[in-house]
């Protein structure tokens, strides 16, 4: 296994240089809390999983407004005003999103961790927003570069998407995913995202780079076995859980069931 682990050493070492250890190494006793997701990538249906609110009678979620503009976002947030919703605790935000949102998202939904990805205009997005910059993680993508360590530093700290390290087995080899956790190590994992990861790579075009790359990750889910790969990242994960993924919220709440298992026992 190429995960990293801190040992007793390295655990004492860090402690006696001050460094909080915590950011690296979170306990398998802590328990979990496994949110669904209302993506807006291509294949969701979002004003259908808006209508699912009330029929699930869900009351909190986490918000992925990833792929609208800033109209398609007011008539979401119309939408769920029409629910009975009352928390979003884990909202991925856009480059372009004004100050309101964040302030109408934390008032009247309660959020309280963010992610952004880590190009020049999300590094911008929190340069502009200081208020909330403790409160935002950076959402490791295909790979690492100066941007996202450097991210990482402006704000609070990774947002792991678990799915994307998978990625790195594919793009970088058996050193990829090791690089990806010895950079991260010293940087809190305040949030996470889980998607699926599919038994054959696809192609697909990279977030960072715009190029297609292979990958193993899916925003669609089609076998909860598709969600195993978690086991090999327990350590790693934080205190609240996002599922990204563009199946209805009634196929979430299986997947949500079969990740407890794995995750919580």
């Amino acid at each position: 296994m190429w995960l990293y682990f801190l040992s007793f050493r390295d655990f004492t070492r860090l402690a006696a240089e001050g460094r909080d250890s915590r950011k690296i190494v979170i306990t398998k006793t802590m328990k979990r809390k496994i949110l669904l997701g209302l993506t807006t990538t291509p294949k969701s249906d979002w004003r259908r999983k808006a209508a699912e609110i009330n029929e699930i009678k869900l009351k909190e979620i986490a918000l992925f407004p990833t792929m609208l503009g800033l109209k398609e976002r007011k008539e979401l947030y119309g939408l769920l005003e029409k629910t009975c919703l009352e928390k979003i605790p884990h909202v991925h935000l856009r480059d372009d999103m004004e100050n309101w949102e964040l302030e109408y998202l934390q008032k009247k939904y309660k959020a309280w961790l963010f992610n952004i990805h880590y190009r020049d205009s999300d590094i911008e997005f929190l340069k502009n927003n200081p208020k909330y910059a403790q409160h935002i993680y950076v959402e490791n993508l295909d790979g690492i570069d100066k941007n996202f360590l450097e991210t990482a530093k402006l704000c609070g700290g990774i947002c792991l998407d678990v799915s994307h390290c998978q990625d790195l087995t594919v793009l970088c080899g058996d050193g990829g995913p090791a690089r990806l956790m010895n950079a991260i190590k010293n940087f809190k994992i305040g949030c996470c995202h889980i998607s699926a990861v599919l038994p054959k790579s696809h192609w697909a075009k990279s977030l960072r780079t715009k190029k297609m790359v292979k990958i193993l990750s899916s925003h669609y889910l089609h076998s909860l076995r598709e969600l195993d790969y978690i086991k090999n990242y327990l350590e790693y994960l934080p205190k609240i859980i996002s599922i990204e993924l563009e199946n209805s919220f009634k196929e979430q709440i299986e997947a949500r069931n079969y990740l407890e298992k794995i995750i919580n026992g």
